[in-house]
Order: C-alpha cells, then structure tokens, then sequence
C-alpha cells in the first residue's frame, strides 16, 4: 500500500462486515512490535463510516464479489481489492 490509497475498512471478529473507508497515510514499514518474520505496518485514518455496512455474508453471495481474495483466504489480514469490487461495495452500502 501507497499513500493516498483508499482502503475498505472491515471489522473481522464479531461483526464481520465493512463498515468504512480509511486512507493510507503512510506507506509500508517495518512492524516495530513484530518479534520475527517479515511483518509490515501501513498507517490509516478514517475517512468516513459506510452509510450501510456490508456483511461477509453478502459480500459471499454476489457473484461479482466471491471472488475476491480475503473470501478465498479468510486468515488474511491484508487484501487487495481491484477498483470494481471496491466500487460495487460501495453501492451495496448506499
């Protein structure tokens, strides 16, 4: 992730949803807390709250979003979303 990238901002433990939009504000650096291993943090801020959350359930169900990699891998932290996907959840959450 770059600066000024846009992220969806997705609640993984109880709620599993998206609930909003964040921005990168500073790129990819070393996690100072990792202990070992190849660990990378990137800084957000919040830019808004979605007007609707979109749940992993619907996001499952829409063929135009199954396949998008945190569905395929849910242990991932970390995902890239192309520009459609993040578009069509937009308009899911309007």
């Amino acid at each position: 992730m770059k600066m000024g990238d846009l992220v969806l901002y997705y609640h993984s433990v109880s709620e599993k949803q998206i609930v909003g939009i964040a921005k990168v504000v500073r790129a990819a650096y070393a996690d100072p807390t990792a202990k070992e291993g190849d660990w990378a943090s990137v800084d957000i801020a919040p830019m808004k709250a979605l007007k609707q959350p979109v749940t992993l359930e619907q996001i499952k169900a829409d063929p135009r979003l199954a396949n998008m990699q945190f569905v395929r891998q849910s242990r991932l932290s970390v995902s890239p979303v192309t520009k459609e996907q993040f578009e069509h959840i937009l308009k899911l959450a309007s």
